[in-house]
Protein backbone atom coordinates (compact mmCIF):
# COMPACT_ATOMS: atom_id res chain seq x y z
CA UNK A 1 0.00 0.00 0.00
CA UNK A 2 1.36 3.51 -1.01
CA UNK A 3 2.07 6.22 1.57
CA UNK A 4 -0.31 8.55 0.24
CA UNK A 5 -3.33 6.19 -0.14
CA UNK A 6 -2.96 4.60 3.13
CA UNK A 7 -2.77 7.81 5.08
CA UNK A 8 -5.10 10.56 3.56
CA UNK A 9 -7.98 8.11 4.90
CA UNK A 10 -7.15 9.81 8.25
CA UNK A 11 -7.29 13.49 8.79
CA UNK A 12 -7.58 13.04 12.70
CA UNK A 13 -5.52 10.34 14.72
CA UNK A 14 -7.41 7.55 16.28
CA UNK A 15 -7.12 7.17 20.33
CA UNK A 16 -6.86 4.26 21.17
CA UNK A 17 -6.64 3.76 25.31
CA UNK A 18 -7.12 -0.42 25.92
CA UNK A 19 -4.82 -3.28 24.57
CA UNK A 20 -7.55 -5.24 22.94
CA UNK A 21 -8.51 -1.88 20.74
CA UNK A 22 -5.56 -1.66 19.73
CA UNK A 23 -4.81 -4.98 18.96
CA UNK A 24 -8.07 -5.50 16.76
CA UNK A 25 -6.53 -1.90 14.70
CA UNK A 26 -2.99 -3.96 14.23
CA UNK A 27 -4.13 -7.01 13.07
CA UNK A 28 -6.53 -5.10 9.95
CA UNK A 29 -3.40 -2.72 9.13
CA UNK A 30 -1.10 -6.05 9.30
CA UNK A 31 -3.49 -8.05 6.64
CA UNK A 32 -3.31 -5.31 4.35
CA UNK A 33 0.53 -5.61 4.46
CA UNK A 34 1.12 -1.83 6.19
CA UNK A 35 4.51 -0.99 7.49
CA UNK A 36 4.00 0.44 11.00
CA UNK A 37 6.08 2.89 12.74
CA UNK A 38 5.49 3.55 16.47
CA UNK A 39 7.17 7.20 17.97
CA UNK A 40 7.03 6.77 21.63
CA UNK A 41 6.23 9.93 23.45
CA UNK A 42 5.56 11.33 26.96
CA UNK A 43 3.40 14.11 25.71
CA UNK A 44 4.03 17.95 25.69
CA UNK A 45 4.74 17.78 22.15
CA UNK A 46 7.18 20.42 20.06
CA UNK A 47 8.71 20.29 16.54
CA UNK A 48 11.45 17.79 17.84
CA UNK A 49 8.65 15.50 18.20
CA UNK A 50 6.93 16.09 15.22
CA UNK A 51 10.15 15.85 13.65
CA UNK A 52 9.96 11.92 14.66
CA UNK A 53 6.63 11.96 12.99
CA UNK A 54 7.30 12.81 10.08
CA UNK A 55 10.56 11.05 9.65
CA UNK A 56 8.70 7.68 10.57
CA UNK A 57 6.05 9.05 7.57
CA UNK A 58 8.67 8.55 5.26
CA UNK A 59 9.37 5.00 6.24
CA UNK A 60 5.85 3.50 7.03
CA UNK A 61 2.16 3.57 6.03
CA UNK A 62 1.08 3.34 9.46
CA UNK A 63 2.34 5.59 11.95
CA UNK A 64 1.63 5.59 15.98
CA UNK A 65 2.18 8.13 18.67
CA UNK A 66 2.51 6.79 22.33
CA UNK A 67 1.70 9.43 24.77
CA UNK A 68 2.69 7.87 28.39
CA UNK A 69 4.11 9.49 31.03
CA UNK A 70 5.91 6.56 32.22
CA UNK A 71 6.31 7.16 36.57
CA UNK A 72 8.53 3.87 36.27
CA UNK A 73 11.18 6.16 34.86
CA UNK A 74 11.03 9.06 37.77
CA UNK A 75 12.75 8.76 40.89
CA UNK A 76 10.49 10.32 43.80
CA UNK A 77 12.04 14.03 43.77
CA UNK A 78 11.97 14.06 40.04
CA UNK A 79 9.10 16.09 38.46
CA UNK A 80 6.21 13.60 37.67
CA UNK A 81 3.48 15.39 39.04
CA UNK A 82 4.49 18.50 37.32
CA UNK A 83 6.02 17.13 34.14
CA UNK A 84 3.78 19.18 31.50
CA UNK A 85 0.65 17.32 30.36
CA UNK A 86 -1.30 18.85 27.34
CA UNK A 87 -3.11 16.16 25.74
CA UNK A 88 -5.27 18.00 23.23
CA UNK A 89 -2.65 19.78 21.95
CA UNK A 90 -0.64 16.77 21.17
CA UNK A 91 -3.45 14.92 19.19
CA UNK A 92 -4.27 18.44 17.71
CA UNK A 93 -0.96 18.63 16.60
CA UNK A 94 -0.47 15.36 15.46
CA UNK A 95 -3.84 15.78 13.26
CA UNK A 96 -2.60 18.67 11.71
CA UNK A 97 0.58 16.44 9.83
CA UNK A 98 -2.34 13.26 9.82
CA UNK A 99 -1.29 10.90 12.07
CA UNK A 100 -3.14 7.62 11.85
CA UNK A 101 -2.88 6.65 15.34
CA UNK A 102 -2.50 7.89 19.06
CA UNK A 103 -1.51 4.84 21.62
CA UNK A 104 -2.70 6.61 24.84
CA UNK A 105 -2.87 3.81 28.13
CA UNK A 106 -3.24 4.67 31.74
CA UNK A 107 -0.92 3.62 34.41
CA UNK A 108 -3.06 0.75 34.89
CA UNK A 109 -2.94 -1.22 31.53
CA UNK A 110 0.99 -0.29 31.25
CA UNK A 111 1.71 -1.53 35.25
CA UNK A 112 -1.50 -3.65 36.13
CA UNK A 113 -2.05 -4.73 39.88
CA UNK A 114 0.35 -7.25 40.24
CA UNK A 115 3.06 -5.98 37.60
CA UNK A 116 6.47 -7.73 39.20
CA UNK A 117 8.91 -7.68 35.96
CA UNK A 118 11.16 -4.86 34.73
CA UNK A 119 14.37 -4.95 32.44
CA UNK A 120 17.81 -3.49 33.83
CA UNK A 121 19.84 -3.04 30.80
CA UNK A 122 23.49 -2.86 30.94
CA UNK A 123 26.09 -1.85 28.05
CA UNK A 124 25.37 2.01 27.12
CA UNK A 125 22.61 2.17 30.41
CA UNK A 126 26.23 1.94 32.84
CA UNK A 127 28.06 4.50 31.00
CA UNK A 128 28.28 7.02 34.07
CA UNK A 129 26.49 9.50 32.14
CA UNK A 130 22.64 9.74 32.68
CA UNK A 131 22.93 6.84 34.72
CA UNK A 132 25.24 8.06 37.38
CA UNK A 133 22.62 10.86 38.60
CA UNK A 134 19.06 8.90 37.85
CA UNK A 135 20.03 5.50 38.38
CA UNK A 136 16.70 4.44 38.36
CA UNK A 137 16.18 5.88 34.76
CA UNK A 138 17.03 3.82 32.01
CA UNK A 139 15.53 0.30 33.74
CA UNK A 140 12.28 2.43 33.65
CA UNK A 141 13.15 2.95 30.14
CA UNK A 142 14.10 -0.32 29.12
CA UNK A 143 10.79 -1.65 30.90
CA UNK A 144 8.14 0.85 28.98
CA UNK A 145 9.78 0.63 25.37
CA UNK A 146 10.16 -3.26 25.97
CA UNK A 147 6.44 -3.08 26.37
CA UNK A 148 5.29 -0.47 23.82
CA UNK A 149 7.58 -2.48 20.95
CA UNK A 150 5.80 -5.85 22.20
CA UNK A 151 2.28 -4.06 22.22
CA UNK A 152 2.84 -1.93 18.63
CA UNK A 153 5.29 -4.90 17.35
CA UNK A 154 6.43 -1.59 14.53
CA UNK A 155 8.90 -2.32 11.86
CA UNK A 156 10.16 1.08 12.36
CA UNK A 157 10.53 2.86 16.36
CA UNK A 158 11.69 6.85 16.25
CA UNK A 159 14.36 8.02 18.98
CA UNK A 160 15.86 11.46 18.82
CA UNK A 161 19.18 11.90 19.22
CA UNK A 162 18.88 14.92 21.99
CA UNK A 163 18.69 11.47 24.34
CA UNK A 164 21.48 10.37 22.97
CA UNK A 165 22.18 7.67 25.63
CA UNK A 166 18.52 6.67 25.92
CA UNK A 167 18.74 6.16 21.97
CA UNK A 168 21.98 3.69 21.96
CA UNK A 169 20.15 1.71 25.18
CA UNK A 170 16.94 0.80 23.28
CA UNK A 171 19.06 0.41 20.08
CA UNK A 172 20.54 -2.58 22.31
CA UNK A 173 17.46 -4.07 23.68
CA UNK A 174 16.04 -4.01 20.68
CA UNK A 175 19.10 -6.24 19.06
CA UNK A 176 19.65 -7.77 22.50
CA UNK A 177 16.24 -9.03 22.60
CA UNK A 178 15.42 -10.32 19.50
CA UNK A 179 12.91 -7.71 18.57
CA UNK A 180 11.97 -7.00 15.35
CA UNK A 181 11.79 -3.03 15.39
CA UNK A 182 14.70 -1.19 13.64
CA UNK A 183 15.67 1.26 15.62
CA UNK A 184 15.86 5.02 14.03
CA UNK A 185 17.55 7.84 15.34
CA UNK A 186 16.79 11.32 14.53
CA UNK A 187 19.01 14.43 14.27
CA UNK A 188 18.09 16.75 17.20
CA UNK A 189 15.66 19.94 16.18
CA UNK A 190 17.01 23.01 17.76
CA UNK A 191 16.02 26.48 18.19
CA UNK A 192 17.63 29.08 16.01
CA UNK A 193 20.11 30.30 18.74
CA UNK A 194 21.02 26.51 19.33
CA UNK A 195 18.93 24.89 22.39
CA UNK A 196 18.13 21.66 21.59
CA UNK A 197 14.15 21.49 22.00
CA UNK A 198 12.69 19.36 24.98
CA UNK A 199 9.46 19.34 26.60
CA UNK A 200 11.17 20.64 29.96
CA UNK A 201 12.48 23.93 28.35
CA UNK A 202 9.15 25.62 29.62
CA UNK A 203 10.75 25.58 32.96
CA UNK A 204 13.18 28.20 32.28
CA UNK A 205 12.79 31.56 33.29
CA UNK A 206 13.56 34.28 30.70
CA UNK A 207 17.08 34.59 32.08
CA UNK A 208 17.68 30.88 32.32
CA UNK A 209 16.39 30.75 28.49
CA UNK A 210 18.87 33.42 27.48
CA UNK A 211 21.64 31.52 29.24
CA UNK A 212 20.65 27.81 27.70
CA UNK A 213 22.75 28.20 24.51
CA UNK A 214 25.88 27.97 26.05
CA UNK A 215 25.59 24.04 25.93
CA UNK A 216 25.46 24.01 22.81
CA UNK A 217 27.80 26.47 22.00
CA UNK A 218 30.42 24.77 24.27
CA UNK A 219 29.99 21.69 22.21
CA UNK A 220 30.20 22.42 18.53
CA UNK A 221 33.47 24.38 19.67
CA UNK A 222 35.02 21.72 21.82
CA UNK A 223 34.16 19.48 18.56
CA UNK A 224 35.85 22.11 16.54
CA UNK A 225 39.17 21.81 18.91
CA UNK A 226 39.41 18.23 19.56
CA UNK A 227 39.04 17.52 15.52
CA UNK A 228 42.09 20.14 14.87
CA UNK A 229 44.20 18.14 17.28
CA UNK A 230 43.54 19.81 20.78
CA UNK A 231 43.97 16.99 23.96
CA UNK A 232 40.09 16.37 24.22
CA UNK A 233 41.07 16.74 28.34
CA UNK A 234 42.09 20.09 28.00
CA UNK A 235 39.48 21.31 25.76
CA UNK A 236 36.60 19.65 28.21
CA UNK A 237 38.22 20.81 31.16
CA UNK A 238 37.70 24.46 29.23
CA UNK A 239 34.70 23.89 28.36
CA UNK A 240 33.13 22.69 31.83
CA UNK A 241 34.13 25.84 32.88
CA UNK A 242 32.33 27.98 30.12
CA UNK A 243 29.17 26.17 31.21
CA UNK A 244 29.73 27.31 35.10
CA UNK A 245 30.58 30.51 33.99
CA UNK A 246 27.42 31.22 32.46
CA UNK A 247 24.98 29.84 35.50
CA UNK A 248 24.85 26.09 35.34
CA UNK A 249 26.05 23.46 37.87
CA UNK A 250 27.78 21.08 35.07
CA UNK A 251 26.72 17.54 35.74
CA UNK A 252 28.75 16.17 32.74
CA UNK A 253 30.83 17.20 29.62
CA UNK A 254 32.20 13.72 28.20
CA UNK A 255 33.57 12.62 25.04
CA UNK A 256 32.54 9.04 24.58
CA UNK A 257 32.91 6.45 21.86
CA UNK A 258 29.79 6.93 19.82
CA UNK A 259 28.54 3.38 19.65
CA UNK A 260 29.72 1.64 23.36
CA UNK A 261 29.44 5.15 25.09
CA UNK A 262 33.04 3.76 26.54
CA UNK A 263 35.02 7.13 27.25
CA UNK A 264 37.48 7.79 24.40
CA UNK A 265 40.42 10.26 24.62
CA UNK A 266 40.74 10.82 20.82
CA UNK A 267 39.24 10.36 17.31
CA UNK A 268 41.67 7.73 17.44
CA UNK A 269 39.87 6.06 19.36
CA UNK A 270 36.66 5.56 16.85
CA UNK A 271 33.87 7.98 16.28
CA UNK A 272 33.49 10.15 19.18
CA UNK A 273 30.02 12.13 20.59
CA UNK A 274 30.35 14.91 23.03
CA UNK A 275 27.66 14.92 25.94
CA UNK A 276 27.07 17.53 28.72
CA UNK A 277 24.36 17.53 31.08
CA UNK A 278 23.74 20.77 33.21
CA UNK A 279 21.35 22.13 35.39
CA UNK A 280 19.82 25.53 35.43
CA UNK A 281 17.50 26.84 38.28
CA UNK A 282 15.49 23.69 38.92
CA UNK A 283 15.77 22.35 34.82
CA UNK A 284 18.36 20.10 33.97
CA UNK A 285 19.57 20.30 30.28
CA UNK A 286 21.25 17.90 28.19
CA UNK A 287 22.49 17.86 24.89
CA UNK A 288 25.03 16.31 22.45
CA UNK A 289 26.94 16.35 19.11
CA UNK A 290 29.42 14.00 16.99
CA UNK A 291 32.75 15.19 16.62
Amino acid sequence: MTEGSSRSKFRRPQVIRTLPALTRLLAQWRARRDRIALVPTMGALHAGHLALVRGAQRRADRVIVSIFVNPAQFAPHEDLKIYPRTFAADVAALAAIKTDLVWAPSVETMYPPGFATRIVPEGPATAGLEDASRPHFFAGVATVVAKLLIQCGPDFAMFGEKDYQQLKVVTRLARDLDLRTRIVGVPTVRERDGLALSSRNVYLSAAERAAAPVLHRVLTDCAVKIAAGRPTGAVLTEGRATIAQAGFAVDYLEARHAETLAPAASPAEGPLRLLVAARIGKTRLIDNIAV
